[in-house]
């Protein structure tokens, strides 16, 4: 086989596999979120350890 042969094969395998793909059913829909659903603590232990970061760094850059 040539490499000419190789690359129609292979695009031709690409397309019939996309076409497989689209063929599927979607997953059914999944229950809806909770209203009001609350922000992890970890967000807000996040951001104060950011903003720790950022003081501690600022302080350090300014000894310099």
């Amino acid at each position: 086989m040539t490499v000419l042969n190789k690359r129609i094969l292979t695009s031709i395998l690409f397309v019939l596999i996309s076409f497989v793909c689209v063929a599927q059913d979607p997953p059914p829909p999944g229950p809806p979120a909770p209203i009001g659903l609350p922000i992890d603590g970890g967000v807000l232990l996040g951001v104060i350890f950011a903003l720790f970061y950022g003081v501690r760094k600022l302080m350090i850059n300014n000894k310099k």
